[in-house]
């Protein structure tokens, strides 16, 4: 037996990010981006490679000429290395092959951790490019440029970036802060109806676990947001930004080490059924499923009163969300109750499923009552019959 002691050290690494906002980013007059990059290596001549997601390009086609252009203006200060474009969408993290033509790219291009990976694109992309950008030489600098409402008020401004494997959504991944964060309210003119309407989700998921005066809002302005009032979009996506980045900052777990994770209310069955859809559902759509299903179950075991549950779902329903659950058969209905499992696996420790006790304070149990949840199933397709046809697995 040796007679060495242990030798132990700890440590703290202070991590800092900004979520910047502006309109047309590669305008020739915005000196925006020049700036971000001259603030961290102000000698120029910074490498920086973008990544595009497709659909982007096809909304805004002047897009890569433009970032052409605003590079050159500033080649003193920005280098670029290339512009690859990759399909978005949520089916772009299910193809290994697109992160290594990221990987493929940091390597050909010779990028380096004082180099920079842009990403730009919806919620997907900007998980897919921060993973394979966190992998590259142990992770090189990344800004992400998002380009949706959920993207802009949620998982852009996070810190996980990551990849679906195993047929588990987000299985692979990383907590890798990303250099900045560029909100661009100009991107978000072009979006589908769906996609603008589906990022209000994640708003009213944290107004319901945090806020009750931002839940007041979303509910006061929920004809406003059907309409694309950009005004009360854009106040919508700072707030929920606002508090994300607050929870990250001082919620005290920023890498979820712990077992709770209250920024996922509604989220075990949002990822299943968007894997049960084959991703047909959006994400944001899911979460508004998830969140009606877990509020129906909160009601069911006397967590909030029945006037708290028509009030919220009312409100996702003048939104413009469909809460009929797409599930067709038993097996299906086994499938969605397998996901609390899963959900656990994924973070691991104790099950830990965030509810609210009332509008605007998270509540979180450690057990689920199945029979429970599948009346509160039933209940939820009782109450809404499906408007769009999303096939499962």
């Amino acid at each position: 037996m040796s007679h060495y002691k242990p030798i132990e050290q700890s440590f703290k690494v202070a991590y800092e990010y900004k979520l910047h906002f502006t309109e047309n980013i590669f305008s020739l007059h915005n000196p925006l981006f020049k700036d971000i990059i001259k603030g961290y290596n102000n000698k120029g001549d910074v490498k920086v490679l973008f990544v595009i997601d497709s659909g982007v390009l096809a909304c805004h086609p002047n897009l890569k000429a433009d970032i052409t252009s605003y590079c050159t203006q500033n080649s003193s200060a920005i280098h670029l290395t290339e512009q690859l474009v990759i399909a978005g969408g949520e089916q772009c993290k299910n193809d290994y092959h697109n992160v290594e033509r990221i990987l493929n790219a940091v390597n050909d291009n010779r990028i380096c951790r004082h180099s920079f990976v842009v990403a730009i694109g919806g919620g997907a992309i900007i998980d897919m490019v921060g993973y394979a950008a966190a992998i590259a030489h142990r992770g090189v600098k990344l800004i992400r440029i998002p380009t949706t409402v959920l993207s802009q008020n949620d998982s852009a401004v996070g810190v996980k970036n990551s990849f679906n494997i195993l047929g588990k959504k987000n299985f692979l991944g990383t907590f890798a802060p990303a250099y900045a964060i560029i909100n661009d309210s100009n991107f978000l003119t072009t979006l589908e109806q769906r996609d603008w309407i589906s990022g209000i989700a994640e708003a009213v998921k944290v107004a319901l676990i945090k806020d009750a005066v931002f839940f007041d809002f979303i509910e006061e302005n929920s004809a406003l947001f059907q309409a694309r009032d950009m005004e009360s979009m854009e106040y919508l996506i700072y707030r929920c930004a606002e508090m994300h980045m607050e929870h990250i900052a001082q919620g005290g777990d920023p890498f979820e080490s712990g077992s709770s994770r209250p920024l996922d209310f509604g989220h075990w069955a949002a990822h299943k059924l968007e894997y049960m859809t084959n991703y047909q559902l959006r994400h944001g759509e899911a979460v508004a499923i998830g969140m009606a299903l877990d509020l129906v179950y909160a009601h069911f075991v006397g967590l909030i009163s029945k006037e708290t549950l028509d009030r919220i779902l009312k409100v996702l329903e003048h939104i413009g969300f469909d809460l009929h659950i797409p599930i067709q058969k038993d097996s299906d209905l086994e499938d969605l109750l397998n996901g609390i499992q899963e959900f656990r696996e994924h973070l691991g420790g104790e099950l830990t499923i965030t509810l609210i006790s009332k509008i605007g304070a998270k509540h979180d149990v450690h057990e689920i009552d199945i029979s429970t949840m599948e009346k509160a199933i039933v209940w939820i397709n009782e109450m809404y019959k499906p408007k769009v046809s999303h096939t499962t697995c």
